[in-house]
């Protein structure tokens, strides 16, 4: 009966999303169409000797690909074994209601498995920070919609993924696990070169012998599994002697290609844009059109022992998720395959999420953005409908199309210009206007006063955060942005990155990405040569009428910085830097590594300088 009724809690949540989306290709069966599976029943899978006409409930009889699979909703104690590698040209559709004592189990069986985007499901999603192309249908690899209790173990597997896809999807699920396994690309959607010699008006590179390509006219197009781009000014450049990643903007329209040799191409230019021998440079359309991981509404998901060699699109997003948790995560290149990049964009992502968020043992790297970010959405009042409605609007063209609010959310109106909060209330309806707009009716009624940009935001779905024991480095941007109202724990981590290591941010005129911090801690942990400042509290206020951020200490690290200066901070209260070791060239004087704007209550002792 529990499972009963959470499955029609999940059914009820996703409304005319759910029919939508399993009405997107007829051979991916609606839930109410699918065959309940008996309890405690195996089924076999074997992509290179099963057949889908055998009855896969024994070894000597697997299916060939998921379609029968797809076709079950699986019950409780079920168990799914892929026999042996080999390809796949469908997605694997999971809809399973397992137990916390009777889980559904898939077991790969070690090997590589290639994934082709062909026969995949695709439907459309909307997914923040991501939104380019929200109504281009998206190839989903692993789909898992309105599961509950169940494990996934890749025993060391590898999947290599054949095009543009998201490799996993959790929609509406809860205690979900997966753990030892790894993903890849076949063709990233990265593509690289290093330079091997520079002349006057030329350089020569070597491409990338995973980076696929074509010259004409003099003319370069990268070329993938179901995409083509034309070289685009946005790179970013690798020094092997530095081990740095940095953004680096190129004047392409100058250059002119010819092969001299498979993967051997002489760049012609009358100036040289930038290319330095040695150094490695990565190339990507910059079209966002895909999270390479997609988690939306779902609750307790885990992943444990995961390496992810290349993924494409905004990594891992987790939107409206609670309790979240990454453990011994590697994000980086495959060992020996002479790549330099491993994520499209950020590396993990939260929009809008609740709970706890938990990122441990983990290596974060080679990313082409942030390798983590946690933020929730300012929505802008644009009307006072009524004593208690108001109409408000996603902004940013990059976050719209999905479910800002619950009923019974607790939510804050802020100033835009100084992000303070003014009034509270709690949403008793929502109502969609269209893919930006909502009507929001609200229990109490509402203050007289809002300004002309004023901003909602909602603070149920504000997370805790703890990172701790990871190391971040290769990240061209800040290693972590972390803005929210929860309890955050920034512990025992090493970062490397070419921008901050740390920002607390918050804004109601740009990205629109909330919300203010009350408690947080930074210790223990090693920023090595990080941009400057290597902490950065800068909320995007325009009036300072009090503290947006309070209760940050910043206690116990080691500083090594070549230039810069170690705290930048601006409308922050109570605010402690304290019992660091700093390693710089530049000053032995605190006063000059720190620098405070309209902060109040701040603390600065028991530092030392070696200089």
């Amino acid at each position: 009966m529990k499972i009963l009724k959470l499955t029609l809690f999940f059914v009820f949540l996703l409304g005319s999303v759910n029919a939508e989306i399993l009405n997107t290709n007829n051979k991916y069966l609606r839930e109410e169409e699918r065959t309940i599976s008996p309890e405690n029943t195996s089924y076999y899978i074997d992509p290179k000797k099963g057949s889908d006409n055998n009855t896969g409930t024994d070894k000597l009889h697997p299916w060939k690909g998921w379609g029968n699979l797809n076709k079950l909703i699986l019950s409780k104690g079920n168990r799914i074994e892929v026999l042996d590698e080999g390809p796949f040209n469908e997605s694997l559709f999971i809809v399973a209601n397992g137990t916390k004592e009777s889980p559904v189990v898939i077991e790969f069986s070690g090997g590589k498995y290639d994934f082709f985007t062909d026969r995949m499901y695709s439907a459309k999603f909307n997914i923040s920070n991501t939104n380019d192309a929200p109504n281009e249908l998206k190839n989903v690899a692993i789909y898992l919609l309105n599961s509950n209790n169940v494990i996934i173990n890749g025993n060391n597997s590898e999947i290599v993924f054949r095009g543009k896809v998201i490799e996993t999807c959790i929609k509406n699920c809860s205690d979900i696990l997966i753990k030892n396994i790894s993903y890849d690309y076949f063709r990233p959607t990265i593509s690289e070169f290093t330079v091997v010699s520079v002349s006057k008006g030329s350089v020569v590179v070597d491409i990338h012998k995973d980076s696929k390509y074509i010259i004409e006219g003099g003319k370069l197009t990268w070329s993938g599994e179901g995409w083509q781009h034309k070289v685009q000014r946005y790179w970013q450049e690798y020094n092997p002697i530095d081990e740095t990643v940095k953004r680096k903007n190129i004047n392409v329209g100058g250059l002119s290609y010819k092969e001299l040799a498979v993967n051997k191409v002489q760049i012609d230019f009358i100036f040289n844009p930038g290319f330095i021998k040695g150094f490695t440079y990565q190339n990507r359309n910059t079209h966002r059109d895909y999270a390479a991981v997609f988690t939306e509404e779902s609750k307790n998901i885990s992943w444990n022992n995961v390496n992810v060699y290349f993924m494409h699109g905004m990594g891992f997003v987790s939107q409206f998720c609670e309790n979240i948790s990454f453990d011994n995560l590697n994000v980086a290149p495959k060992e020996k395959s002479g790549r330099t990049c491993a994520a499209w964009a950020d590396i993990l992502h939260f929009s809008g999420c609740k709970g706890d968020i938990s990122i441990s043992n983990s290596y974060l790297s080679s990313a082409n953005d942030d390798a983590v970010n946690v933020h929730g959405t300012h929505l802008r009042i644009i009307d006072k409908v009524s004593d208690n409605q108001i109409k408000v609007r996603f902004m940013h063209n990059q976050s719209f199309g999905f479910q800002p609010f619950y009923k019974g959310d607790e939510i804050e109106f802020i100033n835009s210009k100084s992000l303070l909060p003014y009034s509270k209330n709690v949403v008793y309806k929502i109502s969609k206007l269209n893919e930006t707009d909502f009507i929001l009716t609200l229990q109490e009624k509402i203050t007289s006063h809002i300004g002309k940009k004023d901003v909602i935001e909602n603070t149920t779905w504000t997370p805790n955060v703890t990172i701790k024991n990871n190391k971040i480095s290769y990240i061209p941007t800040r290693g972590l942005l972390v803005s929210t109202r929860g309890k955050v724990v920034i512990e025992s981590n090493s970062i490397k990155s070419w921008m901050s290591a740390v920002l607390v941010a918050d804004d109601a005129n740009g990205w629109h990405e909330s919300g203010y911090v009350t408690d947080m801690i930074i210790k223990m942990n090693k920023f090595i040569n990080c941009g400057n400042p290597t902490i950065n509290i800068h909320p995007e206020n325009r009036t300072r009428r009090g503290m947006v951020h309070n209760n940050i200490k910043v206690v116990n690290n080691e500083f090594y910085i070549k230039n810069g200066i170690v705290l930048s901070a601006k409308s922050t209260g109570n605010i402690e830097l304290s019992n660091n070791t700093i390693f710089t060239s530049t000053s032995k004087n605190i006063k000059n590594l720190v620098k405070f704007k309209s902060c109040r209550n701040k603390k600065i002792h028991n530092n030392t300088i070696i200089k």
